[in-house]
């Protein structure tokens, strides 16, 4: 059975190259907000199957001052129906959509690793401050270029909190703009190493209710002159007058936040040749 765009994608947004101002132009950097992006017979599928992340085996919990949250790690637990519809998300039909919406001119690649993508979930009391992402595939010499964020929260209330902010570099007093998590919304924006974005303020859902998306990263190899820095992990920021130390959160994560990422794998691969 041929894959097609519109077997995913409602019909208002199957022509990108329609979009691609609105994303290049909106601040405070290139991204696009759109409602009722997949199919939603199939979104209802994905949220049905979507697993209480804190119950699996193998997943990745963030409990730290900047960021207290859940993430599943690679394939292993990907249900069904979201393994379908990030096979989609990840493949050269998408991967050509993704080109003709933001106009990046170097080849965009989908990660089958999954570093750091796949399910996310954030619980009461969670949060994730403001920051800009790691620039570099953890595990591969490529470029971060977009975030694509799900959302699968049905009737989210905003006083809960919990909205994606988005920060201009030169103003993080306050966000530029705000978010909410609603189900089927999508948001795709630019990364670079000053594209700041978080919900800083500490989650006040119910306990039967969490902050559920997926979260999808691409790359390419080599980036626009002018978005060149030196390779880093997630810069954080402090936001809002706020203040947080790296201290308390231990020497551990301290001396991984503070080592340099290629350091860091060259490390990590070496202790795993020596086990």
């Amino acid at each position: 059975m041929d894959m097609k765009i519109s077997d995913f994608i409602n019909k208002e947004f199957t022509k990108p190259d329609l979009l691609n101002q609105v994303y290049i132009q909106n601040e405070p950097y290139p991204h696009i907000v759109m409602d009722n992006f997949i199919k939603e017979d199939l979104l209802l599928k994905v949220l049905d199957e979507f697993p209480d992340l804190s119950k699996l085996d193998a997943k990745v919990e963030f409990k730290n001052e900047r960021e207290i949250k859940y993430a599943s790690i690679g394939f292993k637990d990907i249900q069904k129906k979201a393994l379908e519809l990030i096979t989609f998300l990840n493949s050269d039909i998408f991967l050509t959509y993704l080109q003709n919406l933001t106009g990046i001119e170097e080849t965009l690649i989908s990660d089958p690793y999954l570093a750091g993508a796949g399910y996310h979930e954030i619980k009461q009391g969670g949060v994730l401050k403001v920051h800009a992402d790691f620039n570099k595939h953890p595990g591969l010499d490529l470029d971060r270029r977009l975030n694509l964020l799900l959302y699968l929260n049905h009737d989210w209330n905003n006083d809960w909190g919990g909205s994606l902010e988005l920060y201009d570099k030169n103003n993080l007093t306050e966000p530029a703009l705000s978010i909410s998590p609603n189900f089927n919304r999508c948001v795709i924006f630019s990364t670079t190493s000053h594209t700041y974005h978080g919900h800083p303020d500490t989650l006040k859902c119910p306990e039967n209710i969490s902050r559920k998306s997926i979260a999808l990263y691409y790359f390419s190899t080599g980036r626009p002159k002018s978005e060149i820095t030196g390779e880093h992990s997630t810069v954080w920021v402090k936001t809002k007058g706020e203040s947080f130390s790296l201290w308390w959160r231990g020497w551990k994560n301290l001396i991984v936040d503070l080592t340099p990422p290629l350091l860091f794998r060259l490390a990590r691969n070496t202790l795993k040749r020596l086990k």
